[in-house]
């Protein structure tokens, strides 16, 4: 595979990961968002759980950061191919951390949790998976 493959590989990956983070939400949303549950006093418990879940970002990243200046190093050497399938395997890994936020939104939104807390949560976790968009640079 070439660089330029593996890049394009690579972003419809991230897209397709957008769409798997974000597709729970929508549905649950979409479907129960009108229905309260018995559970209400779960709300803050999960946006809260929600919110701190943004932490387990912060190791994945590094992880994922030194896949890349490890992959930026290699290029146009024989362990070129080898980094990237380590950079993708890091970068897989964060994107479940990433997601974190908005799955959680997704079992809160079953509790009526506010929309605008939704949204938060929802939000953060697209600005944790842009973070592991593959930079310009690199290629």
């Amino acid at each position: 595979m070439t660089r330029s493959q593996v890049r394009r590989r690579l972003a419809l990956e991230w897209w397709r990961q957008l769409a798997l983070t974000l597709a729970p939400l929508l549905v649950l949303t979409l479907s129960f968002g009108a229905t309260r549950g018995n559970v209400e006093v779960l709300q803050m418990p999960l946006f809260i759980a929600g919110a701190a879940s943004m932490f387990v970002s912060l190791p994945l990243f590094g992880a994922y950061k030194r896949a890349l200046v490890a992959t930026q190093q290699a290029l146009d050497s024989d362990a070129e191919p080898a980094a990237w399938i380590e950079l993708a395997q890091r970068r897989r890994i964060a994107f479940l951390g990433a997601g974190l936020p908005a799955w959680i939104a997704a079992a809160a939104s079953l509790t009526g949790l506010n929309a605008v807390a939704l949204v938060l949560l929802a939000l953060s976790s697209i600005v944790l998976l842009y973070l592991y968009r593959i930079p310009r640079q690199l290629g």
